[in-house]
């Protein structure tokens, strides 16, 4: 597949789905020119690709938070998107970790984190003469615990895919209409969300969880979470991989008690996004 901007929408798409990523283009063209938090993943790499299609590449700036909660594999292929697409990159220095609230990982964390990194790129949007920032969170995000959607409010971040009620699996039915190669991309989240609240966060730590992921990766277990809970590490994949991790046990607990972890065990409910949050 060959990623492309959106300029115009299909006559063969589904009229509910065309009518929904034709509001979201219209709330685009209100905003005129975008800064867009751009992480690589499946709902930024769909926003960015239809702001460029509306808007007109020079008018859209993807723009992306680099900090160690950002595995380097996750950002290399955000940039190398960035240029399929035909959109100038920005890469901005983040400094959630030197923000005791979000260090001493709170249940608000991602509030802290994203007050940081959308307030540096409202900055970067005035100075570079852009009108908003926009986010590429989803209707759906509004059914789970997500502080980080108050602190885009408090600092004016437009969310036009959530706006538009579009929802993951219409994000990645269009994804994939428009050949862009994320469409099927698992879920990710910053490494951060692998340390259960109230455990500190450090850039040593982050840096365990991501060489301990790359492991598995390596393996062939993609879409799986090393959830860091100090001397264990609890590994997540996706139930179907249950048996396949189990079977590569040896390749797994070897790699990563050379990390620091003294136990290592899997996870027999698989992997599921977010399940930090069930002790909540």
């Amino acid at each position: 597949m060959s990623s492309k901007p959106l300029s115009d929408i299909p006559a063969q798409w589904p009229a509910d789905l065309a009518g929904r990523v034709e509001r979201c283009r219209q709330r685009l063209r209100g905003l005129r020119k975008v800064v867009v938090a751009f992480s690589g993943g499946v709902d930024s790499t769909f926003l960015l690709a239809l702001a460029a299609g509306t808007l007109g590449a020079d008018n859209v700036l993807a723009a992306i938070g680099v900090s160690p909660s950002l595995a380097g594999r996750e950002h290399g292929e955000a940039v190398a998107l960035a240029r399929t697409i035909g959109v100038e990159l920005a890469e901005v220095q983040t400094g959630e970790l030197d923000d005791p609230g979000y260090a001493a990982n709170p249940k608000d964390r991602c509030y802290h984190c994203k007050m940081d990194v959308f307030g540096r790129l409202a900055a970067l949007a005035k100075q570079r003469g852009f009108d908003a920032v926009v986010s590429g969170a989803n209707a759906d995000d509004t059914g789970d615990f997500r502080p980080g959607l108050r602190a885009g409010e408090e600092l004016s971040v437009v969310n036009p895919l959530m706006d538009a009620g579009l929802t993951k699996a219409d994000i990645r039915a269009a994804s994939r209409a428009m050949g862009l190669p994320t469409w099927n991309k698992p879920a990710y989240a910053c490494l951060a969300s692998r340390v259960p609240y109230g455990q500190r966060i450090t850039a040593a730590r982050l840096g365990r969880i991501e060489q301990a992921e790359a492991i598995l990766h390596g393996l062939g277990l993609i879409g799986c979470r090393v959830r860091d809970h100090g001397e264990i590490a609890r590994i997540e994949v996706p139930a179907d991989r249950i048996e396949s991790a189990a079977a590569a046990r040896e390749r797994i607990v070897g790699p990563l008690k050379e990390l620091g972890y003294t136990y290592v065990a899997l996870d027999l409910q698989g992997f599921r996004s977010g399940s930090m949050n069930e002790t909540l």
